[in-house]
């Protein structure tokens, strides 16, 4: 499987998960450090592998300046996953970060998960949110947004970003469990 067609993959199943529809976005950069990314206004259903776009491209992921940011901040991350799954952005809209120390598996994973400040969607002021962030962490909540992750590569930010909305899942679960007694 080539690249484009992983970030399709990679799509098809955030959206049968109900992790966005028309919102959330991939990039990927390519080893030319091209950056191919997830265009703006396609469901991530429908994604095809000719509709992903290289930057600098009029249609890129109107979130592009997000990524661009990640790229900047780490040589060492090569792929950038923005979404919207319901527990992590549960967590993102009240303000609260994951606590890894909750969860075996987030401590050996992905850590705590902190929350950037709101920024407006598609501003540069969203790169600036995460900014201070990305020196620790590789999977960031935005404040009323939905929830990034980075990784050297596509399935490692994946990965993390899927760890991370199951962890939130479950950690809501437990907080409602306690209520119970």
């Amino acid at each position: 499987m080539n690249i484009r067609e992983e970030i399709c993959n990679i799509c098809h199943k955030m959206y049968s998960r109900g992790w966005g529809a028309f919102n959330g976005n991939i990039s990927v950069e390519l080893d030319n450090g091209a950056i191919l990314v997830t265009p703006t206004g396609v469901s991530k259903e429908l994604m095809t592998p000719e509709m992903l776009v290289e930057y600098p491209s009029p249609s890129c992921s109107t979130e592009i300046k997000m990524h661009l940011r990640a790229y900047a901040q780490r040589s060492d991350i090569g792929a950038v996953v923005h979404a919207h799954p319901p527990y992590a952005t549960a967590f993102a809209v009240a303000g609260k970060p994951l606590d890894g120390s909750k969860l075996v598996e987030m401590s050996l994973t992905i850590g705590d998960v902190p929350v950037a400040p709101f920024a407006e969607q598609g501003t540069e002021e969203v790169g600036d949110s995460i900014a201070p962030l990305l020196a620790k962490h590789d999977v960031i909540l935005l404040a009323n947004h939905g929830i990034v992750a980075v990784g050297a590569n596509l399935l490692e930010a994946f990965a993390k970003l899927e760890t991370a909305e199951l962890c939130a899942q479950t950690l809501l679960l437990a907080r409602y469990a306690r209520l119970l007694g």
